[in-house]
């Protein structure tokens, strides 16, 4: 019998994805793994356990953990779970590590090599790893979706003998991978959309997709974008002066999706109470960041809020797994593709290459320690998570003009036959 990988249900009553689909299967055992997926852990992805059977794994049960040398997982084990985990075994999830040191320390302590995927870099050789940007891409998805169904109108203009019904207005904060894909399929339903982005790079994306950018286009917004293309985050002068051009428009969009997450930190504070009581009565705001904190003030996780002027602040958890049959068919891909890499093909057992750019970036544990940089004391002096900015600080006050505030510029970008990397 050869090394084996291990497939488990996840416990987490919000978590429907599953870690492995039939056709991800079938690859790893032409690696040479033997795979055992546990009863029912893709009945909620659609994936009922014969299909499983079909593409080559064994069916087990949870406690077949303990002799497994890979274990495959949407989210971070819990120490439980871990309690039955083979010391040695490779865990790679998303590990969701900031904040919760005292998780990390239970990974290293159990002895396990944990990677974090969404740790992986953003290189070439990587894209077909990066569970970020799969998982994002069908949350910008599920966000318009989402969005529509609590509008309760219709998104496109159509013209009836009746009259004429409006074409939705749809405002995209933040243009990363789900942005883009929030943009795309807004389109696609016929909403006119705009959008905005710290970034400059956004600008022509958002062009190409046949959408208007709206932002403040000075000295601070050309340099706003880290060397990995991600954004940072901005001066609060910038942020006032953002504000003010935004609040305006937000008063009269129908539908305004928030998307901005900044790695390792809080998410920003787009979207104040001011400006949700500024819309329209039926509106509907779209909170994607707010397991993190939340773009959107008065935004509480999991929860639909209705506000005193009937307006939608929409808060749902997991978005990726409220389209769980295809975010898992994507996650597994991105894991099998990252551990192919780590598996020797001609011996057709696990060798992880410790100076591999890819485990490097991605290693959280390793031989009882925590290993990667940016956690490397959480067993020894647990990490406190900096509080989330303020909404009255991140926005200021849109009705005050900052101190040495530059012109306010709008950008309305050009169409661009150019489409933008990383969008369906």
């Amino acid at each position: 019998m050869g090394q084996s990988v291990f497939i488990p249900r996840e416990l987490d009553a919000n978590e429907p994805r599953v870690a492995a689909s039939p056709d991800t299967v079938k690859r790893l055992a032409g690696l040479g793994l033997d795979v055992i997926v546990e009863t029912g852990a893709g009945t909620r992805s659609r994936i009922p356990d014969e299909e499983f059977a079909k593409a080559g794994a064994a069916i087990g049960k949870a406690s077949d953990v303990g002799k497994a040398d890979v274990v495959l997982k949407v989210r971070r084990p819990t120490e439980a779970e871990l309690k039955s985990y083979k010391s040695g075994a490779a865990v790679i999830a998303i590990m969701d590590p900031y904040g919760n040191d005292v998780a990390v320390a239970a990974l290293a302590k159990a002895g396990v090599t944990a990677f974090s995927m969404e740790f992986m870099p953003r290189i070439t050789r990587a894209q077909s790893m990066d569970v970020l940007s799969s998982q994002a891409n069908l949350a910008g998805y599920q966000a318009v979706i989402d969005g529509a169904s609590e509008y309760d109108r219709a998104l496109p203009m159509m013209m009836t003998a009746a009259g004429t019904v409006p074409a939705a207005k749809v405002f995209i904060m933040g243009v990363g991978v789900a942005g883009l894909q929030a943009i795309a399929t807004a389109r696609r339903l016929g909403a006119v959309v705009t959008a905005t982005d710290v970034r400059p790079a956004a600008k022509e994306q958002v062009a190409s997709l046949g959408a208007k950018f709206l932002a403040v286009e000075d000295d601070e917004f050309k340099a706003a974008e880290t060397a990995g293309g991600y954004a940072k985050e901005m001066s609060k002068e910038y942020q006032a002066k953002q504000a003010a051009l935004t609040a305006e428009h937000i008063a009269k969009q129908d539908i305004v999706i928030t998307t901005a997450l900044i790695p390792g930190r809080p998410a920003p504070r787009l979207v104040s109470a001011a400006m949700v009581a500024s819309m329209k009565p039926g509106s509907v705001l779209i909170d994607l960041a707010v397991e993190r904190g939340g773009n959107v003030e008065g935004a509480v996780p999991g929860q639909v809020v209705t506000t005193a002027n009937n307006v939608k602040i929409v808060g749902h958890l997991n978005v990726p797994g409220r389209v769980a049959a295809s975010a898992s068919l994507l996650y597994a891909r991105n894991l099998f593709a990252f551990l192919e890499t780590l598996v020797d093909k001609t011996t057709k057992t696990l060798a992880i290459n410790r100076d591999d750019d890819l485990v490097k970036a991605t290693m959280l544990t390793d031989g009882g320690k925590v290993v990667h940089p940016a956690f490397a004391k959480a067993d020894q002096q647990p990490h406190v998570e900096p509080a989330a900015i303020p909404a009255t600080t991140m926005v200021a006050d849109a009705s005050v003009e900052p101190k040495k505030a530059a012109p306010r510029k709008t950008a309305a970008s050009k169409s661009s036959s150019s489409k933008p990397k990383g969008t369906a």
